[in-house]
């Protein structure tokens, strides 16, 4: 099987994963290039001790797609109109594949953060306490709270397809 060489990379993860190592090279003598970050299945994984992943990029596209809707709504839709396409568009750019991936309480906290900011940004206050009652009324859940739900609808198929292959 030939390996393409444009679109292969190395990444070290592990107690050793800051030491540079030699280049591993193909059959045919092309040498791999060592990446800090990569992105696989659209989840950016980074160099580090532990298993690790970086959330910068999907917090960029998601103010980039909820800019995009300001810019074009603005204030001429109503706020239940602005938050459901901020629901249908934006949040799933910001927790794609997270259900797989393991959460400190610093990425978890930095995502609600950015949901926080565009409740703020939407009702015009730096309040946090307005902006979790309208969260409330609206029925928005912060993304501490659909992760969670995530990863156990997650776990939950995943035994139910163990137990189903055991059989």
């Amino acid at each position: 099987m030939a390996i393409n060489t444009k679109k292969t990379c190395c990444l070290r993860i592990g107690p050793r994963a800051n030491i540079s190592c030699t280049p591993i090279q193909t059959l045919s003598g092309i040498s791999l290039q060592w990446f800090d970050e990569i992105r696989y299945l659209g989840v950016h994984i980074i160099q580090s001790s532990r298993f690790k992943i970086s959330l910068d990029r999907p917090k960029r596209s998601f103010y980039r797609v909820a800019n995009s809707i300001f810019g074009r709504v603005g204030r001429v839709a109503s706020e239940e109109v602005t938050i459901q396409l901020f629901s249908s568009k934006c949040v799933p750019i910001l927790l794609y594949g997270l259900e797989a991936c393991v959460l400190n309480k610093h990425q978890i906290a930095s995502l609600d953060f950015v949901i926080n900011r565009f409740f703020m940004k939407l009702f015009k206050t730096n309040n946090i306490e307005i902006v979790k009652a309208c969260q409330e009324f609206f029925g928005f859940q912060l993304p501490s709270v659909q992760i969670a739900k995530r990863i156990t609808k997650f776990e939950i198929q995943f035994q139910e397809r163990s137990r189903l292959i055991k059989l």
